[in-house]
Parts: structure tokens; sequence; C-alpha cells
């Protein structure tokens, strides 16, 4: 059965994956993988390989780009169903833990499109697996692997240290402490550190340029302040409210269960990474990684539950319960619709994505709205770049203001003769204005006003506009020429860092 609804998530994914077009992080995450390197302003490296890796082997096309998000997701779906096996689950705990996380909200969104979110619940879910197993079978040898994932994960997201925070606090906190009096789990940090150090030193050499970044953040409070009940209410939403009583449940057995409480370690680690991310307002999408070992836990304790005969028959309905549920709110993840069907499913249901999320958005929310504009945006510019005079079109530089605009002159632009974009967003700024002087620059996403404090001369040369993409999107494209100063001189007062 697990088998199954892997294949059905794979399925989703790739027939969700050809529609509308690129979002916004993987144009920056194409752009990345043509200047690989140990680390980047806003992430580690691993995105940035297999994205490379992708292309290489499929091609640049939107399937081909995203198929490893679709591959990670169905590998979540695997492993959710083996650790409730490895938790004592029957064949109904294993696969009602995989419909569980097939149907959760933001488990369909996060393997949509190509990102390191697409990564972390298998990651997640492979490191709490080996410490179950650990748990199990005593072997302590196994943590060998969990160095190896615990490295991967680092090199994916840092917010893998949190889990590794959460883990190893349970493990103090519960009797298989004694593990640290053994050597094969200072062999395994070891493992992690050793294949994480190539980022660590690249931070070292551009002076640690995230940590620039958080702070930066923080002060212009881009991220949402919760209370805890609003925190608490949006894992509600990202998971699907009807998922709400299987991880919770799944929580309480690890906890307080007579046979979870053997794996307490997880419980613990749960509520470690929920402080950790709560405490100084994290995103509360950070946290969902951690749901699937909660809901292989529920799924085991619900075959507890239901194992009398009386009450066989709530398995079935809990099933359909999930199977409709996630049915009806799949169009809100995943864009299984047209445009113009989703806006009158939306109204349909009386949906509004909640208001952290509606800033800067059209009719279309912003996870949709973030597909939208990108293949027209870059028609633009190209009849705008067509229109520069011969002899000066080799020295004009396209100048974006931020990494998706510039990542779809890169990825998108090659077919019209377009070069590469330069921009100060994010690791662009790193890569410089690419020997550019200035004289000549096509703009993108810069208002006349913050132009003219660098260049003399701006005229309007197009205009991007399309009815569903975000509203920051719909700009005017300017060619300046008479710079005040070099662009090399410029370049720090366009550095963008957020």
């Amino acid at each position: 059965m697990v088998a199954s609804i892997a294949v059905a998530k794979l399925l989703l994914q790739l027939y969700a994956g050809r529609r509308y077009g690129f979002f916004v992080d993987e144009l920056y995450f194409a752009a990345c993988s043509d200047h690989l390197a140990w680390g980047y302003v806003d992430m580690p490296p691993f995105i940035a390989v297999v994205v490379k890796v992708a292309r290489i082997l499929f091609g640049d096309s939107l399937s081909s780009i995203r198929f490893f998000a679709a591959v990670a997701g169905a590998g979540s779906i695997v492993l959710t169903g083996w650790l409730a096996r490895e938790l004592g689950g029957g064949r109904f705990a294993q696969g009602f833990a995989a419909l569980s996380v097939l149907v959760a909200s933001a488990c369909l969104s996060m393997c949509h499109y190509i990102s390191m979110n697409s990564f972390e619940p298998v990651l997640w879910t492979g490191l709490a697996l080996v410490a179950v197993r650990i748990v199990r079978t005593g072997n302590q040898k196994l943590w060998l692997w969990a160095g190896l994932i615990a490295g991967i994960g680092l090199n994916n997201k840092y917010s893998m240290a949190f889990f590794c925070a959460g883990i190893v606090t349970g493990l103090l906190l519960t009797p298989a402490r004694r593990v640290f009096l053994k050597p094969w789990i200072w062999i395994a940090g070891a493992i992690a550190f050793v294949l994480v150090l190539p980022n660590l030193i690249w931070n070292v050499q551009h002076h640690f340029p995230f940590l620039e970044l958080m702070a930066n953040i923080r002060r212009v409070g881009r991220n949402p302040v919760f209370t805890p009940l609003a925190f608490l209410g949006v894992q509600a939403l990202l998971t699907l409210p009807v998922n709400v009583p299987v991880w919770l449940g799944g929580l309480c057995w690890y906890l307080f269960g007579g046979e979870g409480k053997r794996y307490r370690v997880l419980g613990y680690a749960y509520l470690v990474v929920l402080a950790i991310l709560f405490l100084p307002n994290g995103k509360p999408y950070y946290l969902l990684p951690v749901y699937p070992m909660l809901l292989a836990a529920g799924a085991v304790a619900f075959e507890r539950l239901s194992a009398r005969p009386a009450l066989r028959w709530t398995r079935a309905a809990a099933a359909v319960t999930l199977v409709v549920f996630g049915a009806s709110g799949m169009p809100f993840s995943l864009p299984v619709l047209s445009p113009e069907a989703y806006l009158r499913y939306s109204a349909f249901m009386n949906f509004t994505p909640p208001s952290m999320v509606l800033a800067d958005a059209g009719p279309m929310p912003p996870f949709f709205a973030d597909q939208f504009g990108w293949e027209e945006m870059t028609q633009t510019v190209a009849r705008a770049w067509r229109a520069v005079p011969a002899e000066e079109r080799n020295r004009t530089a396209i100048l974006a203001a931020d990494y998706g605009e510039a990542g779809a002159i890169d990825l998108l632009g090659r077919k019209y003769g377009l070069p590469r974009a330069i921009s100060g967003h994010q690791n662009y700024y790193l890569w410089g204005p690419g020997g550019y002087t200035g004289e000549s620059v096509l703009t993108m996403g810069f208002s006349r006003e913050r132009l003219e404090r660098y260049f003399g001369s701006i005229e309007e040369t197009g205009v991007v506009y399309h009815p569903y993409s975000m509203a920051h999107e719909h700009f005017s494209v300017y060619h300046c020429r008479d710079p005040k100063q070099p662009l090399a001189a410029m370049w720090p007062m366009l550095k963008e860092w957020d």
C-alpha cells in the first residue's frame, strides 16, 4: 500500500509540475547551478548541485528541473511508512501514515517545485528513522548513517541543525543518553562536521553573509509575529486540519504512550524544534519537515485504538475523510486547475489565504502568482534589447532588481540572444557587475525615482505586466545612460540581502 501511495504522489507531483511556470526561486537556483560554489548568500550548496545534475540529465524544461523534487516527495512517503513499521505499526498504520503525508497541504506544495524545502522532509524523516532503529535494535553503528544524513541535510538547509539539536536534547532527557558513552555518535558528529566544513570555510571567507541576511530580515520585520495559538493554527492549516488529530496523537504517543515512550526522543525533538522556531518568530513552514515522524506515530496509535472489531469501521472512515478533505484542499496547494478555474473554485469555497502571505499579491495567492509572467517579462526585455542600437548593444547591461528577474533572463533569455543579467540581490551581488561600465543599462524592477540617483538619462522602453503575477513584477523597463559614476562604484549601493 505504501508503494502505491508513493507512486501516486510521484505521478501527482509530476503532473502538477508541468503546469503554470517556473517558481521565482527556481530561476535563482538555476542561476546558482551555473555558478557552483561551496555556499551562497542565502543557502548551502546542495540545491545548486541538484539543479545542475537535473539540467545535465534532463535539460532545462519545467518538468526536468522539478523532477528530483517529485522524487523526494515520493521518498518521504516511503520513509514515513517505513518509520511506522519500525514503530511497531502493521499494514494499516503504514498505509495510513503514508496517506496522511500524501494529503498534507504543505507537503504537496513543498514538492511542487525544486527547492531546499523539497528535500527536508525526506532528510528529517530519514534521520528520525535511524534514531528509532538505534533505540529498537541497539545497533550503535547506525549512528554513522545519521551523521551522513545530518551532513547532507546541513548542506541542504541550515535548519537541519535545529532537528539535530532536538534529537540530541531528546537523547539527553531519556535513558538513551548512554549512547554518548560510546564512540559511534561522536563519529557521526565528526562525519556531519566534515561534510559541512567546506560550506563553513566558504562562510568564513565571505564573512558569514547568511547571518547578515538574517539580521536584515529581522530588522525590516519580514517575518510575521505570531502568538503561540496563531502559530499552532498555521501548523494546522499547513498540515491539513483533519491531520491534526493524527500528528497530535503521534506526539502524545511518543511522550506518554506506554509503547511509544520508548521513542520519547522524537517527541522531545519536536518540542525543541517548535520552541527554537517560535521564540525568534521563525516562519511557520520551517517546522513542516518534522511532521511525517509525528504522523507515523499517530497512525500507529490509531491502529492500536481501532484494533477492536467494534471500532474497525473507524479506519475506513478516517481514510475516506483524509482523501475527501485532501482532494478538496489540493487545488490550494498544487496547480491542478487552470488559473481561471482556480479563481472560481476559490470563490466557491470562500477560501482566503492567511494574511501573512497576501502582501503584494494579485488575484492569485503568492505561491501561484510567483509562477506567472517570467516568459512575458523576458520577451519584453528582449524587445527592449533589440531596440538598442547595434553598436551599443554589446556594452549594454541588463540590471535586475531581484534574483527572480535576473534568473529569468539567464534561463529563459538565451533563446532570445540575451546576455546574462546582473543584480545586487542575494548571490548575484557577489557575482558582480560583469565588467559593464554602466554607460548603457536596461533595468528591470527599479522605479524611475531610484534610477535618477544613478543615471542622467532614463528612457522607458517597455512595460512588464501579467494579470496573475505578483504586483511588484509589474514594472517599466528603462534604458539608462549617462551614469553619474561607474557601475563598479555604484555596485555597493545596489546590494540587496533581504
